[in-house]
């Protein structure tokens, strides 16, 4: 069943409208990058208008004061040519990092002062987990071991991201290095037991649980979340 404003917490509604919206968008920009045909761009162009009205409500509710027009700028900038006019989901890695003492690495970000794992956007050019090696030891100045893949998880779905994410969150084995924060990215880092993590933690009741069963050595099958039905409008029950 399609969610209504009055089946829905206002924020799973407000959620709702920014994922309709960016879904929406995506597949007007997919369309303008494909297309050769004068009629079927308008019709496109016309989708992103809608989909930018949408993205403004749901923005207005979130309080964040932006007008439809800078989306509707903002998505056609993006407008590419063929597959790489292919609108997917953006790609994110993170470290769920153990040590000997069954600690977990956390990193302080320099721009909001919360706590987290390290993370960091995929890079072209790096496989997954190599990229989870790279944002580890810029991030920390700890050298690692990617072990097992742990979660694929919806961002947006999540609720923790406006536009379309997919998170993979790999278990990790500090192998050496020393703490050193990153000059630009990181206040702080650290090392914590599963009783001492900072009051800034972000979302450490869903990942802490699964973090350390994982450092304590207990193997996965990744996680992913479940579809919902209908996949694209409905809310999971």
């Amino acid at each position: 069943m399609v969610a209504s404003v009055s089946d829905a917490a206002p924020n799973d509604f407000t959620r709702d409208l920014a994922r309709w919206s960016e879904a929406l968008a995506a597949i007007a920009r997919t369309g303008l990058g494909f297309t050769q045909s004068l009629y079927e761009r308008e019709r496109f162009e016309e989708v992103l208008h809608v989909a930018a009205d949408i993205k403004a409500a749901a923005a207005e509710a979130l309080e964040v004061r932006r007008e439809s027009d800078h989306f509707i700028q903002e998505w056609m900038d993006n407008v590419g040519e063929g597959i790489p006019g292919y609108v997917t989901p953006k790609v994110a890695i993170g470290a769920v990092v153990g040590n000997a003492a069954g600690e977990i690495l956390l990193v302080q970000r320099g721009d909001s002062g919360l706590w987290l794992y390290p993370t960091g956007w995929a890079d072209s050019g790096y496989s997954p987990s190599e990229v989870v090696v790279k944002e580890v030891l810029e991030e920390t100045g700890i050298e690692c071991e990617p072990v097992q893949l742990l979660s694929v998880i919806d961002g947006q779905r999540m609720g923790f991201t406006r536009f379309a994410m997919y998170l993979l969150l790999f278990h990790c084995q500090a192998k050496g290095g020393s703490l050193v924060p990153h000059p630009l990215e990181t206040a702080d880092v650290g090392w914590f037991g599963r009783d001492q993590l900072p009051a800034a933690t972000v979302g450490a009741e869903w990942w802490g649980p699964m973090a350390f069963a994982a450092i304590d050595g207990e193997q996965f099958a990744a996680t992913f979340e479940p579809p919902r039905s209908p996949v694209w409008r409905g809310r999971h029950e």
